[in-house]
C-alpha cells in the first residue's frame, strides 16, 4: 500500500515526535541534570538555526545580486558582520553558557546521599547497594536493574571489570566512562517516577548494543520496601518443578558462577540471581522475564546474545531446562 507524499511526510514526522517521549529519550527529561542538558541543547539549537539563517541569507544575496549593482563596502560589511562577527559572538556566548553549566553536572552528590555502585562487564551490569555506615544490614546486589527514590540525589560509583564501558541514562542525565582499575562518579537526581532505559554508550565488544538496563524511579516508601525485600535470602521453591530446578541449579554447576543467597550457590563470576524472578528482563534487557524466556535463554544463550560468556545448556534434557526455568522464575 502506497501513501501520498504528504501523508508519508506526516507519518515520518509523527514517528519522530513519538520517539521523543520514549523512556530512553533525552528530550523527555526525568531528572534535574537531564533538564539542564536539555536546556543547553535548545539554546545551542537556537544559536545554530540563527547562524544558519544568516548564512543562507548571505548566500541568496550573493546569488541574486547583479554585478555592478551593489556597493562593495556595504557588501563587505554584510560578509564580515554576518559571516564572521555574528557567528563568533553567538558561539562565544553559547560556549560561556555551556561552561557555566558544566560544574553542577560533574559535582558530587551532597554528603549523606544514597550511593549505588555499578560495575560494567561484557555484557551486563553488576549493581550494588552498599549498607549505610551506621547500619548492620548487608549490601544488596543485583544485575541489569536499578531502582531509585524520586526527588533524592544519588551518587553513582562506577568502574569496569574488563574493558571501557560508558554509563548513560538519557532521561536522567549525562554519560560517564567506566575504566578498569579506576572509579568514576556521577550524581543524578530523578524528578519523576517511572521506568527509564539505561545503556552502554561506549563500544565494548560483540554484544555492546545488547547491554541495557532498566531504571525504576519510585516513591521513597516503595523504594524502602523493595530494598528490604532484595536484602532477604531466596525463597524456597513452591512446587515440584521449581524444587527440581533448585537441585539441578547446584548439581549442574550453575552455583559455580551465580549466587543465590540462602542456598549453596555462591558463585561470583555471573550475576547474583537471588531475586532474578522479580526483575523486569533477562540478559540485560533482551528478553522478558517469563518462564518460556528463561528456558530460551538456557537453551540458546549464545544465539540470543552473541559473544556472551555464559555457555548455553542445550545439551540438557528439556525437562531439566524447564525445571531450571521454573526455579529461576520463582526467585522473587
Amino acid at each position: 500500500m502506497k501513501f501520498p507524499r504528504t501523508n508519508r511526510i506526516l507519518i515520518i514526522c509523527a514517528g519522530g515526535i513519538a520517539g521523543c517521549d520514549r523512556p530512553q529519550s533525552t528530550l523527555n527529561p526525568a531528572g534535574k541534570e537531564a533538564a539542564q542538558i536539555l536546556e543547553l541543547f535548545w539554546w545551542m539549537t537556537g544559536g545554530a538555526v540563527v547562524i544558519w539563517l544568516i548564512m543562507i541569507a548571505l548566500a541568496l544575496y550573493a546569488i541574486w545580486l547583479q554585478p555592478g549593482a551593489h556597493d562593495v563596502k556595504q557588501t563587505r560589511r554584510w560578509i564580515i558582520g554576518g559571516g564572521v562577527v555574528f557567528p563568533t559572538v553567538v558561539l562565544s556566548v553559547l560556549l560561556v553558557f555551556g561552561l557555566r553549566m558544566l560544574p553542577p553536572l560533574v559535582a558530587k552528590a551532597p554528603e549523606g546521599s544514597m550511593q549505588v555502585e555499578v560495575k560494567g562487564l561484557q555484557w551486563w551490569w553488576r549493581v550494588r547497594y552498599p549498607p549505610a555506615a551506621d547500619s548492620n544490614e548487608r549490601a544488596v546486589e543485583l544485575a541489569n536493574e536499578i531502582r531509585l527514590p524520586v526527588n533524592e540525589p544519588v551518587q553513582f560509583l562506577l568502574d569496569s571489570e574488563d574493558v571501557l564501558h560508558s554509563f548513560w541514562i538519557p532521561a536522567l542525565g549525562g554519560k560517564v566512562d567506566m575504566f578498569p582499575g579506576r572509579r568514576t562518579r556521577l550524581a543524578l537526581t530523578p524528578t519523576r517516577t517511572g521506568t527509564f532505559r539505561g545503556v552502554c554508550a561506549e563500544y565494548c565488544g560483540d554484544a555492546h548494543a545488547q547491554m541495557n538496563f532498566d531504571v525504576t524511579v519510585m516513591e521513597r516508601a516503595d523504594f524502602d520496601a523493595w530494598l528490604r525485600e532484595q536484602s532477604q535470602p531466596a525463597t524456597s521453591p513452591i512446587d515440584e518443578a521449581a524444587n527440581r530446578g533448585s537441585e539441578l541449579f547446584v548439581s549442574r554447576g550453575c552455583g559455580a558462577c551465580h549466587t543465590v543467597r540462602g542456598t549453596e550457590a555462591r558463585g561470583t563470576v555471573g550475576p547474583d540471581l537471588t531475586h532474578v524472578g522479580s526483575r523486569s528482563s533477562i540478559g540485560a534487557g533482551i528478553l522478558k522475564n517469563q518462564p518460556d524466556m528463561f528456558h530460551r535463554w538456557l537453551e540458546e544463550t549464545d544465539a540470543v546474545k552473541p559473544g556472551v560468556l555464559m555457555p548455553s545448556f542445550h545439551m540438557l534434557p528439556e525437562e531439566e531446562r524447564m525445571a531450571l526455568a521454573a526455579y529461576l522464575e520463582q526467585l522473587e
